[in-house]
């Protein structure tokens, strides 16, 4: 048996609470996992894991034997990340990041991550929840909003400002807002989650801050939805400043209220506290720390 590979099975299912999930985060199958506790607890000869129905969960003994783990694991990988200083790098990134982030910002990263590291394998997951690296097995979490608690380390990374928009097409037909009141008098389309309490918060530019009333005749799960239905006239809604800013520059869409702003969101990386970080998820974190803020 590997005892350093069984090692870090253990490790990863112990995180994760699920055999399923671990198999998925470690490239195996669901029975090879299993398979491979089993055979760790038969030759440790003690019980590990705690399998019930609904979640796997440690036992005292277990509990034990993953921190000697994790810690023989980060020498493990310290070891080999110095053997590997002048070799090109290598092994598996796993990123999570919000869909507006993730499909129009990180794709050019990701390319020149794969030009200066041509042996990195990468894997993108996108979804709008906070997704913790500890626990659901990726390497670098972007987060926006506040970091929130867990046991990860948060690095802060830059603002994104957020944008109301409309075209000027919408504009001309039904005229522009001129104060934070005139909004509830047109259509207002917005991302599903936000601003449910049909209000909006506005800042001016001393600082102060307005609530406005909307009236959501159009909800959708995505941005591409929500953007598309602006460009096409369909009322006033709430923009990521990313996603829309070649628009915003050819005029395909106009700022709404211009003297107002949306509060936006801070722009977090999520990573494990584990030391020393591998080599492949500190080359990642320097690249989005670089290049991130300049494009928000």
């Amino acid at each position: 048996m590997d005892f350093l590979a069984a090692m870090r099975v253990f490790v990863r299912v112990a995180e994760r609470g699920s055999m399923s999930a671990a198999a998925r985060d470690l490239g195996l199958g669901q029975p090879a996992v299993s398979e491979r506790i089993e055979r760790l607890e038969a030759h440790l000869g003690v019980r590990l894991l705690r399998r019930n129905t609904r979640a796997i969960s440690l036992t005292d003994a277990g509990a034990g034997f993953y921190e000697r783990c994790k810690t023989a694991i980060d020498a493990a990988d310290a070891a080999l990340h110095a053997a590997r200083a002048d070799s090109p790098m290598r092994g598996r990134v796993r990123i999570a990041a919000p869909h507006g982030l993730g499909e129009t910002l990180l794709p050019p990263l990701l390319l020149r991550l794969r030009r200066d590291c041509p042996q990195l394998r990468i894997e993108l997951v996108l979804n709008d929840r906070l997704v913790d690296p500890v626990t659901e097995g990726v390497d670098v979490s972007l987060r926006l909003g506040g970091p929130g608690e867990g046991h990860y380390v948060a690095r802060k990374l830059g603002h994104v400002r957020r944008v109301l928009a409309a075209s000027p097409e919408y504009l001309q037909r039904h005229g522009a807002p001129s104060a934070p009141a005139d909004l509830l008098r047109h259509p207002f389309a917005r991302v599903s989650g936000l601003f449910n309490d049909g209000r909006l918060i506005l800042r001016d530019k001393h600082g102060r801050t307005a609530t406005a009333a909307v009236d959501t005749v159009l909800s959708v799960s995505h941005w591409r939805p929500l953007h598309a239905l602006l460009l096409g006239g369909a009322g006033i809604g709430v923009l990521q400043e990313p996603v829309c800013r070649e628009d915003l520059a050819s005029g395909r869409l106009q700022r709404v209220l211009p003297d107002h702003q949306v509060p936006g969101f801070e722009l977090h990386a999520l990573y494990s506290p584990e030391k020393p970080l591998p080599q492949r998820v500190r080359t990642v974190l320097a690249l989005l720390e670089k290049a991130l803020p300049r494009q928000l």
